[in-house]
């Protein structure tokens, strides 16, 4: 089972940096051929050609997952391929963490929710079809304990991750008669370029490896088994 994803298409949106690389990397090394989406050509080909060095098999395609004409073209370009079609990560996420609401702009507002929650409907609408005529597979969603917690200074980034934890467990209980799993998982602070980091130890914090580990364990669950939700913290506090 050294390639439990072979002859396995996978996407995983915001994947040419941070968290989303990391698990198009893993997908990669588990057998799957990748599509990785981002809003940047140049980006997506630097991933894209990384991954490929590592020996996997991945391809960049610009996709702004906020709107759907690009999310429809996602899916035409990807045609046939999507026969294979077996896991869904929607990972693509705008952060916000400098006011509170009150000084929010509502295009500051727009630009977050229209990625984090209205971003993962469409992938959803338009690439759940496809998994449950293939037979079944697995929809991941990258939320964050943010989801789950108050965020000071953070409203709209909180709201969006709520959000999308209850369209998650809304969607999960759908889909799981056509043995679509749908599982979101919620990390903590993470070692990424989306979160300030001021005060905190990033040797404590969560890598971007961590969640694709994960990933790994939920894509790699055998068939009668279903992890709807996931927590993740680090092992000390950063």
């Amino acid at each position: 089972m050294s390639a439990p994803l072979n002859n396995q298409l996978a996407i995983v949106t915001g994947g040419s940096r941070g968290i989303g690389l990391a698990i198009a990397s893993q997908l990669a090394e588990l057998g799957a051929e990748v599509i990785i989406t981002a809003r940047k050509p140049d980006a997506l080909k630097k991933a894209a050609d990384l991954i490929g060095r590592q020996g996997g098999r991945c391809d960049g395609v610009c996709c702004d997952v906020s709107s759907l004409a690009d999310v429809e073209a996602l899916a035409h370009k990807l045609g046939a391929r999507l026969r294979k079609l077996g896991v869904l990560v929607n990972n693509a996420g705008v952060g916000g963490f400098s006011a509170p609401l009150h000084e929010t702009d509502p295009s500051t507002w727009d630009s977050i929710l229209n990625t984090n929650l209205r971003g993962v409907y469409y992938m959803m609408r338009q690439f759940a079809p496809a998994l449950i005529a293939n037979g079944g597979g697995d929809i991941i969603n990258i939320s964050s304990l943010a989801g789950k917690n108050a965020l000071p200074n953070g409203a709209a980034y909180a709201a969006s991750k709520w959000g999308l934890n209850g369209l998650s467990y809304s969607t999960a209980e759908e889909l799981r008669g056509h043995k679509v799993r749908v599982t979101v998982i919620c990390p903590g602070s993470v070692n990424t370029e989306l979160s300030p980091h001021e005060g905190k130890n990033v040797s404590k914090m969560l890598q971007p490896s961590d969640v694709a580990h994960v990933v790994a364990m939920v894509v790699t669950q055998a068939p009668q088994s279903f992890a709807s939700e996931i927590l993740l913290r680090p092992a000390q506090k950063p």
